[in-house]
Formats: structure tokens, sequence, C-alpha cells
């Protein structure tokens, strides 16, 4: 389970969060619009149990592509300095 604490970013740091924040966004909508399709389609009786666990399942997809996407602008960060 992720920690509820969070270190204090620099201004520089919140600032790459903040537009990091928005690419993930960007990347993942496509997810956030299954999970909203998902949601919309069920009854509420089914909202819960193996829908839940189709949900997990989209947000990991999700996940992974913000990871890809760090790692990215790592790779590209790095790439630049050279």
């Amino acid at each position: 389970m992720a920690s509820s604490k969070q270190r204090s970013l620099s201004v520089e740091q919140e600032a790459e969060a903040q537009a990091l924040a928005l690419r993930i966004r960007e990347l993942a909508e496509e997810e956030f619009l299954q999970i909203a399709r998902l949601l919309v389609g069920k009854p509420d009786r089914e909202i819960f149990g193996e829908t839940e666990f189709e949900i997990r399942d989209i947000l990991l997809k999700a996940g992974a592509k913000a990871l890809q996407e760090r790692l990215r602008q790592k790779k590209t960060a790095i790439t630049d300095a050279v």
C-alpha cells in the first residue's frame, strides 16, 4: 500500500510533477473512458465484485503507461544532456 506521506517537492520538482500528471492523464484517457463505460454499463448490484477486478486491471494498464512515460522522460533527458 502506498504511503499517505508525501515528501515536499522543490518548486521545479512540483512543476515537473504537474507536467507529468498532465501527460499521464492524456496517456490514460482511454483507460479512464473504459472504466466509465464499465461503470455506466453495469447495474448497481454488479458494481462491486468482478467489476472491481476489471477496474483494477484497467488501472494497472494506466499505471504502466505512467511508468513508461517517466522512464521515457528520463531517457530523453539523459540523451539530451549528452
